[in-house]
């Protein structure tokens, strides 16, 4: 969910980030070993829709459902017309304030995967996304979050304490949230954190067990 940018190869339809372009590949090698038993993902925030179409067909043994707020589908759409996968879904409408557990006709989700969500969203919103993952995924259910997380209070990096002030003045509520607060989170919902992996440009990827 970083800002999005014009790229001069990319359609006007299809919103492009350049971020997101540049951290799939880590990413990937992340869930294909986080993923690999899990069968149904649900991808909570899809934004721009490309890590969508970049991690369906690479982890062929799973469906890949994506969600966002309505006014994002037309772009995620547009990426998956020009990149269809046999295991991409459409987008659902979801939105943290009010939706309820999706449902499908795929069956019920054993894996989540979010990106670049918990620093944008206001702090009740990540209290709600954990509760929800934590109330729906079974024993055994993975959750895959990406993003920027402070360490014991502090920035790792002058990049990110910049990143931080800019999310902070343009919304009071978001900005880069404490790891120690996301795992307190998650174990109050029976979800482990089990791997915290460093990723490129000072971002992680935390990975929780529904136990």
């Amino acid at each position: 969910m970083h800002p999005f940018t014009p790229h001069p190869d990319t359609p006007a339809e299809r919103p492009f980030s350049q971020a997101c372009a540049n951290n799939q590949a880590p990413i990937l090698a992340v869930l294909e070993q986080a993923f690999a038993d899990r069968r149904q993902v649900l991808e909570i925030g899809s934004g721009t829709g490309q890590h969508s179409v970049y991690m369906a067909p690479r982890l062929p043994q799973l469906v890949w459902q994506t969600s966002d707020l309505p006014e994002h589908h037309a772009g995620i759409l547009a990426w998956h017309a020009t990149q269809p996968a046999a295991n991409l879904r459409a987008p659902l409408a979801f939105d943290l304030h009010s939706s309820s557990w999706p449902q499908t006709a795929d069956g019920a989700f054993d894996a989540v995967f979010t990106s670049n969500t918990c620093h944008i969203v206001a702090w009740p919103l990540v209290e709600r996304m954990f509760a929800l993952v934590g109330a729906h995924l079974p024993t055994g259910g993975v959750f895959a979050v990406y993003g920027p997380f402070n360490y014991g209070g502090q920035f790792t990096s002058d990049s990110n304490r910049a990143f931080d002030a800019w999310l902070r003045q343009r919304d009071a509520a978001s900005g880069i949230r404490d790891q120690e607060a996301l795992q307190a989170l998650g174990s109050l919902h029976g979800l482990e954190l089990v791997q915290d992996h460093a990723m490129p440009a000072n971002n992680r990827t935390l990975v929780f067990r529904q136990g």
